[in-house]
């Protein structure tokens, strides 16, 4: 089933300068949330909350804790 969304042209034509002229607005814009999606995974991994160095998990098993 197709939508149709509004957008301004400027958005129009910045989403058009991530595509070829083979490419489908469906398509550029895929892309562009396959990307998202995988800066959000790289920003999560590398994100320092709710993360211990290594040394601090060899100090938590050699204490028993988990």
């Amino acid at each position: 089933m197709m939508s149709t969304i509004q957008i301004s042209k400027e958005t129009k034509s910045l989403i058009s300068t991530f595509g070829t002229k083979e490419d489908t607005y469906e398509d550029i814009i895929k892309r562009l949330y396959k990307l998202a999606v995988k800066e959000q995974l790289r920003e999560f991994l590398m994100s320092s909350e709710n993360t211990v160095s290594i040394d601090e998990a060899r100090e938590m098993i050699n204490n028993g804790k988990d």
